[in-house]
């Protein structure tokens, strides 16, 4: 009888697993989609003062060609920007490693070979590739040689355009304020139908215009077209090197120092009153390809010239106006220095010095700043101001604070003469440092582009069950369990009455 029953089990229990399994096979399956892996990219920006490495990350399977890009991680490194190494090549190479180990911790291992990494040096590199062409390249150099030792997917170390850099920064704009697409509450992206907005950048050496215009563009040259999630842009851009502002405020200093050559005491107009400081001749002013115009004849670069600040606001207005020209255009219309220019369009984001300056000036002042006239109000207040009230409603050292005056005037001038924002357009400006929780500046807007390049993974499909009969299924499988239960009590009873009456 024993023998009986462990023939009877694995009878039940195949039986069970035979049923289960054909009707597996015939019942429909549906397909479902498992939410895509992400993929990342690495960005390097390698400005004129320092340099920024963002990590950015984007679902594999993309929309409309282009990456939904997020911003994962930003690290600054320490040190100047990698021109400040034209004599060290192998120490700009050096500096970068710190935030490339971040990088290998924050993406996944099995994405290392497949993620981007590229270096964009901007009008820092420009300017030494103009001055040492031999420098810059042996700095590219080591620092590429540098990207291509980790094990990620080197693509490129370039110096940007001035050109590019506008019209990365333009997108990095538009596409944080979902102008571009949106994920809409049906469930998926789409294209929301906003207006594009303008892009003002300012860094350490050159400022950047950039916004989408139907003008004719007189100047081949300051016109790009950029096709981004299914859509085509045609934009205007200028980029202007030498008035970024730390080759501005050289340029201001230099044109001071020209005027007042040999004199040992230079009187400036923007630097708060009772301010000094010691600046030797070539390496703080005249060591720059921005400043060549003004260099005296025969002037001693190591000699030391005092700087002695006078905080005479309509002096400074006019010294900072003799930066730019505003006279010859052989266009129908300009901006500054003889570069054409098409009508202001629409609203217009302010970033990088920007926003720092706006954010100085609002600090100090608590003064609105919607119109020309009370920007330029706000401004002489800020000129009249020393040095230590300055450094007590900021907090900041004096090294920041010297420059205010000098960069606010500079400011207002670009912005109202140069690019000819008025009272009716100057208040579509935002000043702004994120937006979205990113940075604002190119280094977004250049991967939005590079993911482009990047072949989308199809994505991940598995067969799944309709829940009727995925529940009928269940529901089988529960009364074939208690029918195999019943009858093998069944057969166990029997066994056990049959050995009873024996």
């Amino acid at each position: 009888m024993g023998l009986r029953c462990s023939q009877t089990v694995p009878a039940v229990v195949l039986i069970v697993v035979a049923v289960v399994g054909i009707l597996l096979l015939v019942l429909p399956a549906k397909e479902m989609a498992l939410p895509p892996e992400n993929m990342y990219g690495i960005v390097l920006d390698a400005g004129s003062s320092h340099t920024s490495m963002y990590i950015y990350k984007w679902p594999a399977d993309k929309q409309n060609n282009t990456g939904i890009v997020t911003q994962l991680k930003e690290c600054h490194v320490e040190g100047g920007g990698i021109s400040s190494y034209a004599d060290n090549p192998s120490g700009a190479a050096k500096s970068l490693e710190k935030c490339l180990e971040q990088a290998l911790t924050y993406i996944p291992k099995f994405r290392h070979h497949q993620t981007p990494l590229c270096l964009g040096a901007t009008a820092g590199m420009r300017l030494l590739s103009i001055t040492n062409a031999s420098k810059s390249q042996r700095v590219m150099k080591e620092v590429e040689n540098k990207l291509q030792s980790y094990p990620f997917k080197f693509k490129e170390s370039i110096i940007l355009s001035g050109q590019a850099e506008g019209v990365f920064g333009w997108v990095t704009v538009n596409y944080l304020l979902e102008n571009f697409v949106k994920y809409g509450f049906v469930g998926h992206w789409m294209n929301p139908g906003r207006e594009t907005i303008g892009a003002l950048d300012l860094g350490g050496a050159s400022t950047q215009i950039t916004f989408e215009t139907s003008e004719k563009v007189e100047n081949e040259s300051n016109t790009m077209e950029l096709k981004l999630f299914g859509n085509t842009y045609r934009l205007y851009t200028q980029s202007f090197l030498c008035y970024g502002q730390d080759q501005y405020l050289r340029k201001l200093l230099a044109h001071l120092i020209k005027d007042n050559y040999p004199k040992s005491t230079v009187l400036h107009p923007c630097y708060p009153k009772q301010f000094n400081e010691s600046v030797i001749l070539g390496k703080d002013v005249f060591d720059s390809p921005c400043t060549v115009d003004s260099k005296p004849d025969k002037i001693d670069l190591e000699r030391n010239v005092n700087v002695v600040g006078t905080g005479d606001y309509q002096k400074c207005l006019e010294t900072v106006k003799k930066m730019f020209s505003f006279e010859s255009c052989k266009y129908s219309k300009c901006s500054f220095n003889g570069v054409f220019q098409p009508s202001l369009r629409g609203r217009f984001m302010a970033f990088s010095a920007f926003y720092f300056t706006h954010k100085y000036i609002s600090t100090l002042t608590n003064m609105d700043m919607t119109s020309p006239n009370q920007t330029a109000e706000a401004v002489r207040h800020v000129c009249s101001m020393s040095i230590s009230e300055m450094t007590n409603r900021t907090k900041q050292d004096k090294k920041y604070m010297k420059n205010v005056c000098a960069v606010s005037n500079f400011v207002q001038v670009l912005l109202t003469q140069g690019y000819h924002f008025n009272e009716v357009s100057l208040p579509s400006i935002s000043f702004e440092k994120k937006a979205g929780g990113a940075s604002v500046g190119w280094a977004l807007g250049y991967m939005l582009n590079l993911t482009n390049l990047v072949p989308a993974e199809n994505p991940v499909v598995m067969k799944a069950l309709p829940i009727g009969p995925w529940k009928g299924i269940l529901f089988l499988s529960i009364i074939l369990i208690f029918f195999a239960l019943g009858y093998l009590l069944f057969v166990y009873r029997k066994t056990q009455a049959n050995e009873g009456m024996v």
